[in-house]
């Protein structure tokens, strides 16, 4: 009886992990910089972001870069890997050489899911502005799946709604699923059900979505896309293949 109980109870645990969404994590020192004579950090890090963990395996991205001006800057020879608990994760200094928004972007190299049987691929950003620019956050870096900002991605209240569109090939995808979680830095909340790690939304029609950020810190929009094609997987089965538009946005308390 006891060893049944401990089956059942590693069973539920094996499920509370499975189903926790995955995040593509690509995240800035900071979102607002003034000084540029200093370099910015970058952490690239597949985890996630409520429960802090567990972090899985990065390959070598695919595209590592920032769009500026409507203009991409490769950076993957810049990129530099380290380790979480074991697990290859990817980081980058940045200097600033002059005013403007900067979107930085990644396509991680496709994740095996073996819970899901599928592959994943997040295609990632994240929009730093210089020296209060206000300008050029809404471009777009030309993603596969890619979410279109409606709402500056930054300079935002707790509490301020965030408003995106979720395409697929250029095209706004109408109802799609979008899956929204915190980046739970020093697991300062808790949560009071594991349902509520990860905040589940849909758009309307016109592929566009909203959502309340309740807490200041950075959120994560995933809009998850099954893609047309089948790829490889490790083993060389062709398999189904989970495209994530992702943005990350931050919101900070109003003081007084």
């Amino acid at each position: 009886m006891k060893n049944q109980k401990k089956l059942f109870v590693a069973t539920l645990s094996i499920l509370a992990f499975t189903v926790n969404a995955h995040f593509q994590l690509l995240l800035p020192e900071k979102d607002l910089v003034d000084d540029v004579s200093s370099p910015v950090l970058f952490k690239a890090i597949f985890t996630h972001p409520m429960d802090m963990g567990p972090v899985m395996k990065m390959g070598k991205p695919v595209q590592f870069g920032v769009s500026f001006q409507n203009k991409k800057i490769n950076l993957l020879d810049k990129i530099r890997a380290y380790k979480i608990d074991g697990k290859s994760c990817y980081k980058l200094n940045y200097s600033f050489k002059q005013p403007g928004d900067y979107i930085f972007y990644i396509e991680p190299a496709p994740y095996w899911e073996p819970a899901e049987e599928k592959m994943i691929i997040h295609y990632t950003k994240v929009v730093v502005d210089v020296m209060e620019a206000g300008e050029g956050w809404d471009n777009m870096i030309g993603f596969p799946v890619e979410i279109e900002a409606l709402t500056r991605p930054y300079s935002l209240y707790k509490n301020n709604i965030f408003q995106g569109i979720v395409k697929k090939n250029g095209k706004a995808v109408p109802f799609a699923e979008v899956e929204v979680e915190y980046y739970n830095k020093e697991k300062k909340y808790k949560v009071p059900h594991g349902i509520y790690t990860t905040q589940v939304i849909k758009a309307d029609a016109n592929g566009v979505f909203s959502y309340a950020m309740p807490q200041a810190g950075w959120w994560g929009f995933a809009a998850l896309i099954d893609s047309d094609k089948k790829i490889k997987n490790p083993q060389g089965k062709e398999v189904d293949v989970e495209l994530g538009a992702l943005i990350w946005v931050k919101a900070k308390e109003m003081k007084k």
